[in-house]
């Protein structure tokens, strides 16, 4: 079986200002091409987990596993270039850098990566942004652009290094309505298209309802499985 992600006996802790156990012994996989989200309440430690999941919290015991290689334990310096070339993330705020054109913030990854000559990452930037119907805003400056369009921005640039596992946290939870669908939509097809697996925390009900897999989760622990038929 084709495992993108794999946690094994997560464990975390809180230790100001008492020892809080934030986390309770999470194991769980996510599958090539496969589209989970992660339901539960404020507070039941879904993007702690994420943060986790996503190698930019180191601080938890239990084994991380990315395409079948153990993360846990490698260095930041090494962490930062693997969550690089390998996972995408998209926030519910887009953090785009408002000074600088659309494509520039699009290929800012792929320059940190430095693996490609700039002429190829600004293609492949200008594709990615194609891809999501937003092409002709290419030389806009972000700040000018609406807040959908910004969205979709943030998506062209988690996708830039070719990811093979995108991860939102709550994606929809800044949108109205259309754009939600929007989002929905154009993380259904990656997933349909380019077999990218995607895990989505979300608060957004008809969003995860329509996802393969819920994760719901409870006071740190995983409850159950929902898979969505």
């Amino acid at each position: 079986m084709n495992l993108v992600l794999e946690a094994k006996h997560i464990n975390k802790h809180f230790h100001k200002p008492k020892d809080f156990h934030v986390l309770k012994d999470i194991s769980f996989d996510v599958k090539k091409g496969e589209f989970a989200s992660i339901m539960g309440k404020s507070g039941s430690g879904k993007s702690t987990l994420l943060y986790i999941l996503s190698t930019m919290d180191t601080d938890y015991t239990g084994e991380l596993y990315l395409n079948n290689q153990l993360v846990t334990g490698k260095s930041h310096r090494e962490l930062s270039r693997i969550r690089n070339k390998n996972i995408g993330f998209v926030f519910q705020f887009h953090y785009l850098l408002s000074e600088f054109s659309v494509i520039e913030n699009v290929m800012l990854p792929a320059k940190k990566l430095a693996e490609k000559p700039y002429a190829e990452i600004e293609r492949n930037a200008n594709q990615k942004l194609e891809m999501l119907n937003i092409g002709h805003l290419a030389h806009q400056k972000a700040s000018r652009i609406s807040g959908g369009e910004k969205q979709r921005v943030a998506i062209a640039r988690a996708l830039i290094n070719d990811p093979t596992i995108l991860m939102g946290d709550e994606p929809t939870g800044n949108l109205d309505s259309h754009n939600s669908e929007n989002v929905f939509n154009i993380f259904k097809n990656l997933k349909e298209e380019q077999g990218l697996s995607l895990l989505v925390v979300t608060h957004d009900e008809d969003f995860a309802n329509r996802t393969d897999r819920i994760i719901q989760m409870e006071d740190g622990i995983i409850m159950n499985h929902l898979v969505n038929s």
